[in-house]
C-alpha cells in the first residue's frame, strides 16, 4: 500500500479531504492527514465518520488562531462570546450605520495587509513542522495539498523541496481567479505572482469544478484536471426517511448576499398563491444555516411569514435527514453570469438525498446545472416565470399523489461519490509517481 502526506486543515476542507481519504484505500494509498487537532466535539460538526477516523492517520499540527486571533482575544476579554461572530457582536455593541460600517473598513484593511498571503499564514510552520516529522516517520509516495487557503500549499511546496516526492495541488476553490474575491487589484496582482511562483513545481493540479481548472489553466498555462467534490455513497444505501405532508421546499448552507437571489422564488411562490395555483396551507419553504436578517426582511415583504422561514444553523446529520425529508430541494445558483463554475458542496449531498432539485437563477451555462440535469436529479429555472411554470408542475404531481417522485438516475449519481472521487485521485496520484519514476530511471 502506497501512503500519501496530506496538507489540509479539517476544519476548512471538511467534507472534500474526509470523503476523500475514506475511499482512498480502496485503490492502493494510504492516507496520512496533517491538519490542527480535531477535538471530540468537532468531529460531529465536521461529519468525520467513523470509517474515516478508522482508516485515516492524523497528524496534529498546533493551531493558535488565524491572523486575527490577536483582536478576538481583545474582544473575548471585552466580554464577547466566542461561539458567535465577533464581527457581528461588536457592531451590535456600538450601535449606528456609519460605525458598522467603519469597523468593517477597519477589518478588512487589517485583513488585506496582515492577512496576506492568506489569514491561515500562523498555521505554517507548526504544519511544516508536523509534515517533517512525519516523513521521518513514514514512507510516503505522495503529498497532496488542499486549499483554499494557500499555506497548505506553501507547506507541500517546502516539503517537495526536501524530500524530492511528487506533489499534488488540490483547489476546492480557486486562489488568486475566486469568485468570491474580496481585495483590491494590488493585492490581487501580488496574489497572482504568488500563485504561479508557488505551484510551477506542483507535478499535478486539480480543481473542483471545470469551471475552476479553466480559470488555473488560464492562469498557470499548464493542464489542470477536474476532480469534483461528491457524496458519501453509503447514504444511498440508508433506508427512505419519511416525506413531510406539506409541500416542502428546503435549503440548506449559506446564502452569499449579492450573488445568490433568493427572493425569485419567494416572488415565484407569491404570485403562485396569489393566482390560487398552490394552496398557503399546504407549502412551506425552508431555510437551514445562518439567520439573515435581509431574508426575514424579504420573507415578510412577499407576506410569506407563514409558510416560509429561517431555522438557524443545523449539525451535519440533521441538515442530512432534512434533504432527505423534503419534497423538493432548492439550490441558489451563482448571479454573476461570467462565474459558471461554482460548485456548492450543497448540491452533491442533493444527489445522494435524492429528492428533486430546483436550481434557480444564475445562467443557463452553469456547470452544476449540467450535471443536475445528465443525472435527471431536477430542473432548472432562471427567471420568477420559469420558476413559476416549474413549481406548478411539481406541485400538480404533489397534489395527485401526496408526493413528488424523484427521476434521478442512481448509477450516474454514483459517478459524484466520494469512492469515484478517490479513484480519480488515486489514478492521478499513480500518474505523478510512475513520472517520477520513469525520470528517475533515466537519470541513472
Amino acid at each position: 500500500m502506497k501512503k500519501v502526506l496530506i496538507i489540509a486543515s479539517l476544519f476548512d476542507a471538511s467534507p472534500r479531504i474526509p470523503g476523500l481519504c475514506t475511499y482512498l484505500s480502496e485503490f492502493g494509498w494510504q492516507p496520512f492527514v496533517v491538519s490542527p487537532p480535531i477535538e471530540e466535539n468537532d468531529r460531529k460538526r465536521l461529519g468525520l465518520t467513523q470509517k474515516f477516523l478508522e482508516i485515516t492517520t492524523i497528524i496534529n499540527a498546533p493551531y493558535r488562531g488565524d491572523v486575527l486571533w490577536p483582536i478576538r482575544k481583545l474582544l473575548k476579554r471585552a466580554g464577547l462570546q466566542q461561539e458567535k461572530s465577533f464581527t457581528e457582536q461588536l457592531k451590535k455593541k456600538v450601535g449606528g450605520n456609519f460605525k458598522k460600517k467603519l469597523i468593517n473598513k477597519l477589518l478588512f484593511l487589517y485583513q488585506a495587509i496582515f492577512g496576506y498571503p492568506d489569514t491561515e499564514k500562523t498555521w505554517f510552520n507548526p504544519a511544516l513542522n508536523a509534515g517533517k516529522l512525519a516523513f521521518k516517520k513514514y514512507n510516503f509516495d505522495a503529498i497532496i495539498s488542499s486549499s483554499p487557503y494557500p499555506t497548505s500549499h506553501f507547506v507541500a511546496k517546502k516539503l517537495k523541496e526536501t524530500t524530492r516526492i511528487p506533489w499534488l495541488a488540490d483547489f476546492r476553490d480557486p486562489w488568486s481567479q475566486n469568485h468570491n474575491y474580496p481585495y483590491g487589484p494590488i493585492r490581487k496582482f501580488l496574489d497572482v505572482r504568488l500563485e504561479k511562483k508557488t505551484l510551477k513545481t506542483a507535478d499535478a493540479i486539480d480543481a473542483a469544478s471545470f469551471g475552476y481548472a479553466k480559470k488555473e489553466k488560464n492562469l498557470l498555462r499548464r493542464p489542470v484536471l477536474t476532480i469534483t467534490n461528491g457524496f458519501d455513497p453509503e447514504t444511498l444505501k440508508n433506508s427512505k426517511t419519511p416525506l413531510t405532508k406539506k409541500f416542502t421546499i428546503t435549503y440548506t448552507g449559506r446564502i452569499y448576499a449579492g450573488k445568490q437571489d433568493p427572493t425569485k422564488i419567494l416572488a415565484a411562490i407569491k404570485e403562485l398563491i396569489d393566482e390560487s395555483h398552490i394552496d398557503s396551507q399546504k407549502i412551506e419553504i425552508r431555510f437551514y444555516g445562518e439567520k439573515l436578517s435581509w431574508l426575514d426582511v424579504e420573507i415578510e415583504k412577499y407576506g410569506l411569514k407563514n409558510m416560509a422561514a429561517q431555522y438557524g444553523r443545523i449539525s451535519k446529520e440533521e441538515s442530512l435527514i432534512k434533504q432527505k425529508e423534503s419534497q423538493m430541494l432548492l439550490l441558489l445558483c451563482w448571479e454573476d453570469k461570467n462565474e459558471t463554475g461554482v460548485y456548492p458542496l450543497k448540491t452533491f449531498e442533493y444527489l445522494a438525498a435524492q429528492r428533486p432539485i430546483i436550481a434557480t437563477g444564475g445562467s443557463e451555462n452553469e456547470d452544476i446545472k449540467k450535471i443536475i440535469s445528465d443525472v435527471g436529479a431536477g430542473v432548472s429555472a432562471i427567471s420568477v416565470e420559469e420558476i413559476k411554470k416549474k413549481l406548478v408542475e411539481f406541485y400538480q404531481e404533489y397534489k395527485k399523489q401526496g408526493s413528488i417522485s424523484y427521476r434521478g438516475d442512481k448509477n450516474k449519481i454514483e459517478n459524484y461519490s466520494y469512492r469515484s472521487m478517490a479513484k480519480k485521485f488515486a489514478e492521478l496520484l499513480n500518474q505523478i509517481t510512475s513520472q517520477q519514476k520513469a525520470a528517475l530511471s533515466l537519470l541513472g
